[in-house]
Formats: C-alpha cells, structure tokens, sequence
C-alpha cells in the first residue's frame, strides 16, 4: 500500500509538471521627453499629474516619473566622413569636440560618450569612454572618402545602446543622405525604438539652395528626430554649428523620463502601436518617442 502511494504521487506530480503555466510579461514602456513653453523654452519644473499618456488611443496610468532624470547618458556620437563632407570638415569636428568636452564636464559623473565614422562602412572609432583624449585624438585621424552608409551607423550604434543602462542617444553630423546602407529606413527606425534611444541630427547643408542636396535624406533624418523625441539642426558653419551642439546639451539636462505598463489594449495586428505622450498646460509641447514595437520593448 505504501509502494503504490509513492507510486501515485510520483504521477500526480508528472501530471502537474505537464499543465501548462500561463504567465503575464508586461513590460515598462520608457519614455524620454522635453517639454517647451509657448515662447520655445525649456520647462522643467512639472509633476507626473501633468502628463497623460495614450497607448493605441487607450489612456494608460503612468507608473514611472523622474523629473530632470540624473539617469547617466550614453551619447553616440555619428560622424559622417564620406567624400561630400571634406570640405566642411575642420569646422564640423572642431564642434564635434567641443561639445564632447562640454557633454562630460558636466551633468552625471558616469556619462559616457562613443565616437563612430561612417561613409561606404561604419568603424566604431572610439567605444564609451569618459576620456576625452581618446575621443579627441580618434577625431584627428578621421577622413572623408567614399560613399554614406547612415542607417547602417544608424542601426548598429542603436544595437549597442540597447544593452546600456540610463539614458541612450544618438547624435548624427551629416550633410544628409544614404546612399550605401544594406539596412533601410525602417530598420534603423526599428533599431531606435528597440534601444529607447533619442536621436538629435545635425546637418551642415554644403548649399544654400535646394540644387545639390539630398532632400529624401533629409526629410528621413527629419521623421527619425522627431519619432524618437529628438531634433534635427540645419546650421551654418560657424556660431550656428555650437548653438546647435549647446541645445542638444540642454535638452539633455532637462529631460523628464516617463513610463507605464500598457493595459486594456484591444487585441492588433500590427507590431508597431503608437503613443502620445502630452501635458496639461495650454501651449506647451512634448517630444518624446511616438511608439514601440511590441515585441521589443526597452
């Protein structure tokens, strides 16, 4: 009696081994956001009760507020080196630098910076550092030659973020344009999303007039910004140039980090669902990114 006792629990824990057990993975969706006033200006002094979010058009409770989030930074900073850009090249790196300096002399003491070239390929030049001498002297030993490959640079600088803690950027120095890349414009939109990485674009425009520009490549840099919550530049050379590189600082000094665990979702088809992040205050406006795929949520 004892021996078929054992023998009925052995199988009734076999039996319950085999019952399948459902589990719940609902994800935080993280959002990085700056918030302007009416006259442009950042505003940094709002609460959680501020904001409202919408996840497919379903009002969602927000679970994470940070404001002025001290999160360390991992900035990539993309710089294009195809052939087009050689004539440019002395003020576009010299820029380059300072805001490098300015980025790590200041805001979280674990901020970190990588430097990455591209034209007919992308070479990471410089990995994530806090040294400045390193990031400066892989400055010095860039070319300008070939093609441009941007969403490939777009792309995998966007897969390496996505395995770093805190705050991840991009910052793309080009003067617009793909013309080399094996992965397109969705993939390198798919890639930001994944990593939950904010991308500024800075384009020194070799012409003033249209003729000679790359307009497609300019209105893609233009969509990447402003899905992911960042913004794109069009300076001259010269002051401009800095004062594009010191409003991207500020931003990042002034972002509010926002999350929530989407619920009552009606069931999609489509991968990609599109959020709106907004605040209760007449004319001001948010950017922050407008979605996520949901099979690669940060």
């Amino acid at each position: 009696m004892g021996q078929l006792d054992r023998r009925q629990v052995v199988a009734a824990l076999a039996a319950w081994a085999q019952e399948p057990v459902f589990k719940v993975d609902v994800k935080l969706v993280r959002m990085l956001a700056t918030v302007k006033n009416p006259q442009g200006q950042l505003v940094g002094g709002l609460d959680k009760s501020d904001f409202t979010v919408t996840d497919n058009g379903v009002a969602q409770e927000v679970a994470l507020f940070e404001r002025y989030t001290t999160q360390p930074l991992s900035v990539a900073m993309l710089v294009d080196r195809s052939r087009s850009t050689q004539r440019e090249s002395k003020y576009e790196l010299d820029a380059v630098r300072r805001f490098l300096k300015a980025l790590l002399a200041e805001g979280n003491p674990n901020d970190l910076a990588a430097l990455y070239s591209f034209n007919f390929e992308v070479t990471l030049q410089c990995n994530f550092t806090r040294k400045l001498e390193r990031l400066s002297a892989a400055l010095d030993k860039l070319k300008s030659e070939g093609a441009t490959a941007l969403y490939d640079a777009i792309y995998l600088a966007s897969d390496e973020l996505e395995h770093r803690d805190g705050r991840r950027v991009v910052v793309v120095v080009s003067d617009g344009g793909d013309t080399f890349s094996k992965f397109d414009f969705q993939k390198a939109l798919e890639g930001l999303h994944r990593a939950n990485a904010v991308l500024y674009a800075v384009l020194v425009v070799p012409v003033a007039g249209d003729a000679g520009r790359n307009l497609r490549g300019e209105n893609a840099l233009i969509q990447l910004t402003q899905w992911t919550g960042g913004k794109i530049f069009f300076p001259a050379l010269g002051a401009s140039l800095d004062e594009a590189f010191q409003s991207i600082l500020s931003d990042l000094r002034t972002q509010y980090l926002v999350g929530y665990y989407p619920k009552n979702l009606p069931p999609t088809k489509e991968r990609f669902h599109r959020v709106k992040l907004s605040v209760n205050r007449p004319g001001h406006t948010v950017s922050a990114r407008n979605g996520y795929f949901a099979d690669a949520i940060p």
